[in-house]
């Protein structure tokens, strides 16, 4: 099993910037992929951005590229998601997820980012 925690999240204005953290435990050698993803109230999940374990690639969804940058620190366990230029329509529920070589199984809890106009 996996263990996901995610920190970072809060309360920013526009055009601010923050710094979300994914530290992952347990069997993390079985992670192969690490993403984002964010579900705003009454919409549906959706894809922020990924990166392979290895770092050598990422892959952002269009609303976000240009302003969010998706890193990971292989000593830390971590996964950072880099988010500047922060627009009110970023406000939104962020989890962590992992992928073993198939879909996303593993998430976190979830940390609350909320940017005010």
């Amino acid at each position: 099993q996996v263990q996901l925690v995610e920190s970072g999240g809060g309360l920013m204005q526009a055009g601010g910037s923050l710094r979300l953290s994914c530290a992952a435990s347990g069997r993390t050698l079985s992670i192969s992929l690490m993403g984002w993803f964010r579900q705003a109230p009454g919409k549906e999940r959706e894809f922020v951005a990924q990166i392979n374990w290895s770092g050598s690639s990422t892959y952002y969804a269009d609303s976000v590229k240009g302003r969010f940058t998706i890193s990971r620190d292989n000593n830390k366990l971590t996964v950072y998601l880099q988010m500047n230029s922060l627009k009110p329509e970023d406000t939104a529920n962020y989890y962590c997820a992992g992928a073993s070589g198939g879909p996303y199984i593993y998430w976190g809890q979830g940390t609350q980012v909320t940017v005010s106009s």
